[in-house]
């Protein structure tokens, strides 16, 4: 009720000059030359005291008053101002390219590595508020988890139910990435940006990386790599039992460092290298401050006409006075 009052404003407020004759109204009807003539006595005792209907009678003309109050605001037009804020921003279109092969649920994070690498992204996701943001998945293959979308409800849905093993076996770097440059190479943003996460080599698949490095690069699409993983062994599927459940043993963690470097370097990005949760959220917070954008904030009003309200209220109560005035508070000359 308070945000409504202090957000009113009036279209025609040279209106509420007219309310002036409200009080000068009350006045000359409780202290005007109009009462009736008085008559001093010395008791009163044997005339009885005024009843009910007789107070009623005299503060009946409050509703009146009340009424032309009401028509008055209505006149006034009143608007309701909501104020608003418009962030207008030049945002960054960014994909997130995360590898699915079987080697991301190795146990050198906890709970593996597919599930750290979800959760960290998607709470990257929650701090770019004005981007445009795509998800792009490989294995032995690749395709599009999610396009390009400014609801970031959706890409961190999409992200909490991923899963290895419904993608060829494999760790095709280069169809993830090309994958991801297909995505953003209609984009008008200023900045496009692709965020490739793998734990593993390219071995598999029809584009190779630096083909696709390149194509980034013509398209002024930059590439920041991550390698997640370790160092030394790391419990790791090494196959699958017959009811489809990996069988986990220890292997060295072989993630190809100088091919996502000359990745991030040909197209003007830069190469990190996360062994634990802890590092793998400074590397999110690092691209998130390397890619922030100027925010220009510009405010506008939007109104609504409130004057229905106090018109509909205004012949309440002048009704309510008429009727009244007819039948139970009725007086005679």
């Amino acid at each position: 009720m308070i945000d409504f009052i202090t957000n009113i404003e009036f279209e025609s407020p040279w209106f509420l000059t007219l309310l002036v004759a409200i009080p000068l109204m009350v006045y000359y009807h409780f202290y005007g030359e109009h009462r009736l003539p008085s008559l001093k006595v010395s008791t009163v005792k044997g005339f009885g005291a005024a009843t009910l209907r007789a107070r009623a009678v005299r503060y009946l003309p409050i509703l009146f008053w009340l009424a032309l109050t009401s028509f008055i605001l209505a006149l006034a037009r009143p608007q309701l101002a909501l104020k608003e804020e418009e962030v207008t921003a030049e945002g960054i279109d960014i994909v997130l390219a995360l590898d699915l092969s079987s080697s991301m649920l190795a146990k050198d994070f906890s709970p593996d590595r597919l599930e750290v690498s979800k959760r960290v992204a998607a709470e990257f996701v929650t701090k770019r508020v004005d981007d445009h943001i795509g998800l792009v998945v490989f294995s032995g293959e690749s395709f599009t988890q999610c396009p390009l979308t400014s609801d970031h409800r959706i890409v961190k849905r999409f992200l909490s139910q991923l899963q290895c093993g419904f993608l060829e076996e494999g760790t095709a770097i280069g169809m993830g990435l090309a994958t991801a440059v297909n995505r953003l190479k209609d984009s008008e943003a200023k900045s496009r940006v692709i965020i490739l996460l793998t734990d593993g080599d390219n071995n598999t698949g029809y584009i190779k990386p630096l083909t696709a490095a390149e194509m980034a690069r013509e398209l002024g699409q930059t590439v920041y790599t991550i390698g997640v993983g370790s160092k030394g062994m790391a419990l790791t599927p090494q196959g699958k039992r017959s009811d489809g459940s990996y069988v986990f043993d220890y292997a060295r963690v072989m993630i190809n460092e100088p091919l996502l470097q000359q990745i991030a370097e040909i197209t003007g990005g830069k190469y990190f290298r996360a062994t634990s949760e802890e590092s793998l959220a400074l590397v999110y917070d690092e691209i998130d401050q390397l890619e922030k954008t100027e925010r220009e904030v510009t405010t506008f009003k939007r109104y609504s006409d409130e004057f229905g309200v106090f018109l509909r209220l205004g012949i309440i109560l002048f009704v309510l006075h008429m009727v009244l005035s007819l039948t139970l508070l009725r007086t005679y000359p």
